[in-house]
């Protein structure tokens, strides 16, 4: 589950005294686009000492073609590169075993990420694009939170080992089965985002520990599975489900509080019937393509707009 809009200290070379002064608490991530000399280098380092949760990105444009940089980072234990010039992730090796957050965007040419079996504690993976030797996520059996990207797997068995995993978000790839769902981890958070071929989102009947499912751009999706099973599940977002016209599963949905119908013009007043009078809405936001016909399915079910999603959501 990505956080939206963190605070960011951004540096370049030449490094100034005001760019590696103490941070504030309210900096979650220091970025660095240019190559900086050894020098540089080792001055990010003495600053991130003192922040090793403090996310550490690296957004390149090919400048430095690995990651032995990172010897100068023994106890960073947040961490995203984005560089698609990058040819190997072996120098992932020099962040410690107790890495938590790991983010690795696309590259040009294949990957492995056999590296990431030095990191067994690692709670938050992203990954954009790969899949090379991708069986090694078995092993990190105390992920919390997974993003696939871009990747292509035949089914989730892989996945089986994470039973910690509460988060979970497949997005442009072509993972068409997700039969092994409701049987990986305690899901809390779904999303599914543009995913080729998709048809069938029958498992998410199962996911009874699921607080917020959010759904987009499924081309193929023409209608929404059970919710009634899903008993904690609090929010819904649908967004670009073009196929998607009737609603009543989410009337079905006994805890939902709040939902988000965004981009979905092909909607009518009469598909927001079902809605009317649910024992637990309380908060709804819709796009369906004009201001008049907005306001109009917010007066006719008298709910506020949706507030953003706070931690206690995941309760």
């Amino acid at each position: 589950m990505t956080v939206l809009f963190p605070q960011v200290r951004v540096l370049w070379s030449p490094l100034t005294s005001e760019m590696v002064k103490p941070l504030q608490s309210t900096i979650q991530v220091v970025q660095f686009r240019d190559s900086l000399s050894e020098r540089e280098l080792k001055r990010v380092a003495g600053l991130m000492a003192d922040y090793p949760d403090v996310r550490l990105r690296y957004e390149g444009h090919g400048n430095m073609p690995d990651l032995e940089w990172l010897r100068y980072f023994p106890g960073q234990r947040n961490f995203m590169v984005d560089d698609m010039m990058i040819e190997t992730l072996d120098g992932l090796r020099h962040l410690p075993e107790n890495l938590s957050d790991l983010a690795i965007g696309p590259t040009l040419k294949r990957v492995s990420l056999r590296v990431l079996e030095r990191f067994p504690r690692l709670r938050t993976l992203y990954l954009d694009g790969h899949s090379k030797d991708i069986g090694v996520l078995g092993q990190l059996t105390e992920l919390g939170d997974l993003t696939l990207r871009s990747v292509t797997i035949p089914d989730l068995s892989i996945l089986l080992p994470l039973q910690r995993l509460w988060s979970l978000d497949l997005k442009l790839g072509g993972t068409k089965n997700l039969d092994l769902l409701p049987q990986i981890g305690s899901l809390k958070y779904l999303e599914l985002w543009m995913i080729r071929g998709f048809e069938d989102l029958a498992p998410v009947s199962e996911l009874t520990n699921l607080r917020f499912l959010v759904l987009q751009a499924l081309s193929r999706i023409t209608a929404l599975p059970d919710l009634s099973r899903c008993t904690r599940l609090r929010r819904i977002h649908l967004e670009t489900m073009k196929g998607i016209s009737d609603l009543t599963p989410l009337a079905h949905a006994p805890a939902l509080e709040q939902l988000l119908l965004i981009d979905m013009p092909h909607l009518r007043l009469e598909h927001l019937e079902p809605l009317r009078n649910h024992p637990s809405l309380s908060s709804i936001r819709v796009g369906m393509g004009s201001v008049k016909r907005n306001q109009a399915a917010v007066e006719m079910l008298g709910l506020p707009d949706v507030d953003p999603p706070s931690a206690d959501l995941f309760a």
